[in-house]
């Protein structure tokens, strides 16, 4: 395959299929709780330790290449490995695809039934969901600032990027602090290249890998382009989600403003749909980003319901899987350039401070309205952070104690 070395690939079990692919993911689909570093936890447990389909370097390769990408890190991992194991893009798409839908599916149904979920209770549950987004956020920026901005320079790039994410505002504000980030990151960031072993050797040829590069960047210039040209709201839907997975830095909280911008400020969906919904992703396994499905389904504008589902569910992952799909067959080379790896810093550094500006607007200005939502939300993030309680267990607290502070008044 042109473009590979004649190093060994760093795999110890022979070549599987598709079909294989798809019943371990989904396996890892219907059980990967708690998050995306939880989710490159079990796939270490289960196709690293337990079905040797990587080994330790090479698996620590990938997860360093999905990282350095925007997109959904753990959905880029399960993907590459269902790309290796499999055979190539059809192993990739079952992974994918296996691992997605179990979470997206179970939110569609909530976003049906979201209609039928009135009085004081159900208001109660939505609002106490609105909190674990509080809660959850909070707990991601101070993980993230400690690994991300843990130094003087980096934390200020994270402050300047939140001065540019509420100045300026909107997806422009939040591609401004990423560009700033990167920029600032080659100057304030660099240090002697990290080290690097093995290497990455996956069934992707050079050439599939620049085709791949090619769209993305083609449907990231066209999908607008089209959407304002022809009005289509369905072009205008998958633009959206398509602009807000292209633009994740560092994991899959950092979508939340995105989407917020992409759907809330053109008012297509309502903050406490929103926010609702966000809450409800906590509680379901699989990736953050099945967060579309539900925004799709509830969507006022049509299309809605299923058509809006399936649309925004593969707008905002496609780009992440071009890119991590084009980028197999050149991580070798590029990971060792130091300018590169100081440009990743201050672009890490800027998604705290992306991440942080949400955190206040709409996040904290949307859920927390009283002295009662305040100590609701410190307790989500305590029993997150000090108890290390599972996310889906943080779901169940919150919303009870949001339908009884309702009933109670």
């Amino acid at each position: 395959m042109d473009g590979q070395d004649d190093a060994q690939p760093m795999v110890a079990a022979g070549p599987g299929s598709p079909w294989e692919v798809f019943a371990v993911f989904l396996k890892l689909g219907l059980t990967s709780f708690g998050g995306p570093i939880a989710h490159l936890g079990y796939f270490r447990d289960e196709l690293v330790v337990r079905r040797r389909w990587i080994d330790e370097p090479g698996y620590a390769d990938l997860v360093a290449l999905c990282q350095f990408l925007p997109g959904p890190a753990s959905s880029q991992v399960g993907f590459s490995l269902g790309v290796l194991r499999g055979g190539g893009l059809l192993g990739g798409l079952a992974a994918w695809f296996a691992f997605t839908m179990p979470s997206a599916v179970f939110l569609f149904a909530c976003a049906l039934g979201a209609a039928a979920f009135t009085g004081p209770v159900a208001s109660g549950v939505l609002h106490g969901l609105k909190l674990v987004a509080v809660a959850v956020v909070a707990q991601a920026i101070w993980g993230m600032a400690r690994s991300l901005a843990p130094d003087s320079p980096r934390a200020g790039i994270a402050l300047a990027a939140i001065v540019v994410a509420v100045f300026v505002g909107g997806s422009w504000g939040q591609i401004g602090a990423i560009a700033l980030g990167a920029v600032a990151g080659c100057w304030l960031c660099r240090a002697p290249p990290a080290a690097v072993s093995g290497h990455l050797r996956f069934p992707v040829s050079r050439r599939a890998g620049v085709l791949a590069l090619a769209a993305f960047a083609a449907l990231l210039v066209v999908t607008p382009l089209i959407a304002g040209a022809t009005g289509n709201p369905a072009a205008a839907l998958f633009d959206a989600f398509y602009r807000s997975g292209a633009l994740v830095f560092g994991g899959g909280h950092v979508v939340l403003p995105l989407l917020q911008v992409a759907v809330v400020a053109p008012g297509w969906v309502s903050d406490a749909a929103f926010l609702a919904g966000y809450g409800l992703a906590q509680a379901v396994p699989g990736p953050l980003f099945t967060f579309a499905a539900y925004l799709g389904a509830v969507m006022g504008p049509a299309p809605h319901g299923l058509a809006g589902a399936a649309i925004a569910l593969v707008g905002v992952f496609l780009p992440g899987l071009l890119l991590v799909y084009g980028m197999l067959p050149f991580w070798d080379a590029l990971r060792t350039r130091p300018l590169a790896q100081a440009a990743m810093r201050g672009t890490n550094a800027a998604v705290v401070g992306i991440l942080a500006a949400a955190l206040y607007d709409p996040v904290w200005t949307s859920a927390v309205l009283s002295s009662r939502d305040f100590v609701l939300a410190l307790a989500g993030f305590l029993l997150l952070t000090v108890w290390k309680a599972p996310p889906w267990i943080v779901v169940l607290v919150l919303a009870a104690a949001g339908a009884v502070s309702r009933t109670l008044g």
